[in-house]
């Protein structure tokens, strides 16, 4: 046999073969399951290790957990392109609108708590603590391209250039420190380098000495070799205590204010229907105590994880929040009333 012709019986193999592969492959991805889940990069690490240890147990569905932030993953959500929607604040007014307008309805879970953790770099040394109205000097709309140096926030701080990392506007991490610190929701400066993906940031801060950043405290517990975690002064409660650090106990005793919030996952009143999607939620509710916790967030009450399973069993639908982000929320007055 001449070599062309070998050649070319070669190359029809090989593509019958990766033909008769794809066809396989096809078949398997067919006969396997999907919930997809979208939202916060805050939620992200617990939907993940939710998704892993449930797939280790369950292995005919795949659990896809994507990372398009609160409010890109509400447009999804609500466009009925996925099953669960991470967020990490509250579903707005807009978009259970939007929701309405495809008939989506959807039953609001309650998950963990997170305070919001403000760092720097570890070779900040003049920065031991901050008030919640210093956190406002830098971050208010009017800073932009004024408040541009550490020396214009407390005097006595050093004559250098403040350098901004923060969430981008589709973040619910976004929404609640601008509604947290400055009184409104979006309202901030925009001269930061700004991420979905906290990562990002992370990163960011690590490698700037006159940097400054918040985002959920995971990502904070991930990284502490690299980050400067910051006390912060609530001056809403003369505790008598100053500047208080994130914990899990500052945040369930809600010392930690007024950064500390529940975290949040919306599944769909149809997807629900589906055997794999109710498997998931069941699993994440009983177990995201654990992993919640292991990946460095702070767990709810048992109690609370009972009134969440019992929304998803009476199929109760719509948010307990009317609308907005709510600082300083009881979160079981909110459930327990509704």
């Amino acid at each position: 046999m001449k070599i062309k012709e070998k050649a070319k019986l070669i190359v029809t193999a090989l593509s019958l073969a990766a033909i008769l592969f794809a066809m396989g492959a096809n078949n398997a991805s067919a006969e396997r399951k999907i919930v997809k889940a979208d939202g916060s990069s805050t939620v992200f690490p617990i939907s993940e290790a939710v998704a892993e240890e449930f797939q280790k147990t369950i292995k005919d569905v795949m659990v896809t957990v994507g990372l398009s932030g609160t409010g890109g993953g509400f447009k999804k959500f609500c466009a009925g392109e996925t099953d669960i929607s991470n967020a990490s604040r509250p579903i707005k007014t807009s978009e259970m609108e939007l929701c309405k307008k495809n008939n989506v309805e959807y039953i609001e879970l309650p998950v963990a708590y997170d305070g919001l953790a403000v760092m720097v770099n570890p070779k900040n040394t003049w920065v031991t603590g901050m008030t919640v109205e210093e956190l406002k000097k830098i971050w208010e709309p009017a800073a932009q391209g004024v408040i541009t140096k550490w020396s214009q926030v407390r005097k006595g701080w050093p004559d250098k250039e403040i350098r901004l990392f923060g969430p981008g506007v589709d973040s619910g991490t976004f929404d609640y420190f601008t509604q947290a610190i400055n009184g409104t929701e979006k309202a901030s400066r925009g001269d930061y380098t700004a991420s979905e993906d906290d990562n990002v940031l992370v990163q960011g801060i690590a490698t700037d000495q006159n940097a400054i950043g918040y985002f959920g405290i995971a990502y904070y517990e991930n990284n502490k070799g690299k980050l400067k975690l910051v006390p912060i002064d609530d001056g809403y409660n003369d505790n008598g205590r100053g500047p208080i650090l994130p914990s899990e106990k500052t945040i369930n005793n809600a010392t930690y204010q007024p950064l500390s919030r529940p975290l949040l996952i919306y599944v769909s009143k149809k997807s629900l229907e589906k055997p794999e999607v109710a498997g998931f939620i069941a699993f994440y509710l009983k177990n995201a105590a654990t992993l919640s916790k292991e990946v460095g967030y702070v767990p709810l009450s048992k109690e609370l994880y009972d009134l969440a399973a019992a929304r998803v069993n009476k199929k109760k639908t719509g948010t307990i929040f009317g609308g907005s982000s709510q600082v300083k929320v009881k979160l079981e007055n909110l459930l327990k009333g509704n």
